[in-house]
């Protein structure tokens, strides 16, 4: 086994969370990160880690499983988590960060610790002896996803995925908008364009009727759940939005005392409060045509987009199929995968993986057993479920409670709060069992 240094292939979430573990385990680390010399269709800063379709987070809560996974990288002395409580922008309940200079910190961060950053794209997965991170996440450059095909023996399974729009703050009228959070919970983070029956209907139609982006490699693609177009939404129903992203529960408009009957949210995107990301807005429309149908929401009548929404293709490997518990590639032990290329979806599950895999490979290179976390975590669990699910039906997961394993059957029925309370005291507690035992 050899004690080179380790080679990271990627300088996403994933990749720099590895860099940064294995770097503190006192391991040499090479990180080649493409970027700036070339971008996917979905990146546009030179920065690591940088965040895409949203600046969110999820949520800080424990009584969510976003919330303790986020928990568990804190004790677990995660970059991510440090950089972005040092970075937060006013979401409410969510965690949000300033994008821009999250990406920066980070990558300064881990240039101070000694990581070496190579900026070239890496179009080739380097043979034996040296242990390798694979983190490119769903977009890998065309070389490096025909080298992935290549050492997997099978052909990459895609879905897309879709960038909500970003809007110029000073663009918005904010006489027809209110600040809330859905419930008054947090602080008043939210700007709510609020539209009667009549304007969601009609708002609904267009967004139905206007052009949208030309299939083609799309076509035959699944999209994933968790991040689905606005548009493929109001396909299901007239009212699935109303039910959905512009659900009006919990927003009373100060100005009528009434609940709309829908909503458009706009979150904060940067610290200085000058950019709007639209919540739940990730779009497929052709961009003339967003711009014509998002200046029907009251109080975006003339506004500016920093960034509109787009649709990009996202890859992931059969991870059941191909990966050791540890994600180790079966027939090639040195080689570990991190981040959204194995299944998981989202930034804090991006991360996590990469926390996991960096401190698992910087053991590997010293020769030491590799550690997995107790499944009852959230990091356990997403991590059973991405190498144990049906590899005939495998799909990208978030984590969630439904992953977790069964709480043991003391013959009481507990509320879902209170099993939900339940998971998250036996994650923790087991949790801190298992790094003492590290």
């Amino acid at each position: 086994m050899s004690s080179e240094e380790i080679l990271i292939i990627g300088g996403g979430l994933a990749g720099a969370e590895a860099a940064w573990q294995a770097r503190r385990a006192g391991v040499p680390v090479t990180l080649v990160e493409m970027k700036p010399k070339r971008f996917s269709p979905a990146h546009r800063s030179a920065s690591l880690a940088e965040l895409v379709c949203s600046n969110s987070l999820r949520s800080r809560s424990l009584e969510t499983t976003a919330g303790l996974l986020k928990e568990e990288m804190r004790r677990l002395d995660s970059l991510t988590m440090s950089v972005a409580e040092e970075t937060t922008v006013p979401a409410g309940s969510a965690l949000a960060v300033d994008r821009e200079v999250f990406s920066r910190r980070i990558t300064r961060i881990l240039e101070d610790e000694g990581v070496r950053i190579v900026r070239e794209e890496a179009t080739s997965i380097p043979a034996e002896p040296q242990t390798v991170l694979i983190c490119t996440g769903p977009l890998p450059s065309e070389a490096m996803a025909k080298a992935l095909q290549d050492l997997t023996d099978a052909d990459a399974l895609y879905f897309y995925d879709a960038i909500a729009p970003i809007v110029a703050a000073d663009s918005i009228d904010y006489e027809k908008t209110y600040w809330a959070s859905r419930y008054d919970k947090g602080g008043a983070d939210y700007l709510n364009c609020p539209m009667d029956e009549e304007t969601y209907h009609r708002f609904v139609t267009e967004i139905l009727e206007a052009e949208k982006v030309s299939p083609r490699e799309f076509e035959e693609i699944p999209p994933f759940e968790g991040c689905m177009p606005v548009e493929d939404l109001a396909v299901r129903g007239r009212e699935t939005l109303a039910y959905g992203p512009m659900k009006p529960v919990g927003l009373i408009d100060p100005k009528t005392g009434k609940r709309p009957y829908a909503v458009v949210q706009l979150r904060r995107d940067n610290a200085a409060g000058s950019l709007l990301n639209m919540v739940g807005f990730q779009t497929k429309m052709t961009q003339p045509e967003q711009k014509r149908v998002f200046r029907m929401i009251p109080g975006l009548e003339d506004a500016h987009f920093f960034r509109l929404g787009s649709v990009h293709r996202n890859a992931f490997v059969n991870a059941p199929r191909l990966f050791l518990p540890t994600f180790q590639l079966k027939k090639d032990p040195r080689i570990f995968f991190a981040g959204q290329l194995t299944g998981v979806e989202g930034y804090i599950e991006s991360a996590a993986t990469g926390l996991l895999v960096g401190r698992n490979a910087a053991r590997w290179s010293k020769g030491m057993p590799l550690a997995l976390p107790p499944p009852t975590t959230s990091l356990g669990a997403l991590v059973r479920y991405i190498v144990q699910a049906d590899p005939d039906t495998f799909q990208p997961m978030h984590v969630n409670f439904g992953i977790f394993p069964a709480l043991p059957d003391d013959g009481r029925r507990l509320s879902r709060k209170d099993r939900r309370k339940a998971h998250v005291e036996r994650a923790l507690r087991d949790l801190d069992a298992w790094i003492g035992q590290l």
